[in-house]
């Protein structure tokens, strides 16, 4: 199992970014939200996987989150829903938006994916109902996503960390020092919570 790629992002297309790995280039499928956050070409970046073996083909996909690794692992339990629908599933709603159309039965929300009609759509809020996040008082609890708390996360991914204890400490040092905390220290508290 290939659980997470560090290396260069050295090629990004339409759902797919290759990451350069100690001479070998990865294709890794993506969500158009991982893309985003992926950062320039020739960059270092560190993305978490999931392996899918078929008996055609090996496929890779990518995710800048534990919990957008766990949304599509939770998608793809699903009959009828495949890796590349998942992906499209959460390029259309993030984890957040995801877990809160299940626990409130928007089918509609759901059906906004591409590939995703009624039926399907009411199919996922079924049988995700409550396997989803964590809803709480400010809403969904995940990992965090995009800008500083992305390259904090990634750091101590490289540091070894677990990804879901690296997105817990990130969260929890981000809810601390508020949303426009500077890296360093962002990072540095971080470490402190991992620790512990």
């Amino acid at each position: 199992m290939i659980a997470r790629l560090s290396g260069t992002l050295a090629e990004i297309a339409a759902d797919t970014a290759v990451i350069d790995v100690g001479g070998v280039g990865y294709q890794v499928l993506c969500s158009a939200r991982t893309l985003d956050v992926l950062g320039p070409i020739g960059g270092e970046i560190l993305i978490l996987t999931e392996l899918q073996v078929r008996e055609d083909a090996w496929t890779l996909f990518g995710f800048s989150s534990a919990t957008e690794r766990d949304s599509f692992r939770s998608l793809t339990s699903v009959q009828g829903v495949g890796g590349r629908l998942a992906l499209a599933i959460l390029s259309a709603l993030s984890p957040d938006e995801l877990a809160r159309a299940v626990s409130q039965d928007d089918k509609t929300m759901i059906g906004r994916a591409n590939g995703v009609g009624p039926k399907l759509a009411a199919r996922i809020a079924n049988e995700l109902q409550g396997k989803l996040g964590a809803v709480g008082v400010g809403g969904i609890t995940s990992a965090p996503r995009g800008g500083t708390a992305a390259d904090a996360l990634s750091a101590l991914g490289n540091l070894g960390f677990k990804p879901a204890d690296a997105s817990a400490a990130v969260n929890a040092a981000q809810d601390e020092l508020g949303a426009d905390a500077g890296l360093d220290a962002l990072v540095r508290l971080a470490l402190r919570k991992a620790a512990k």
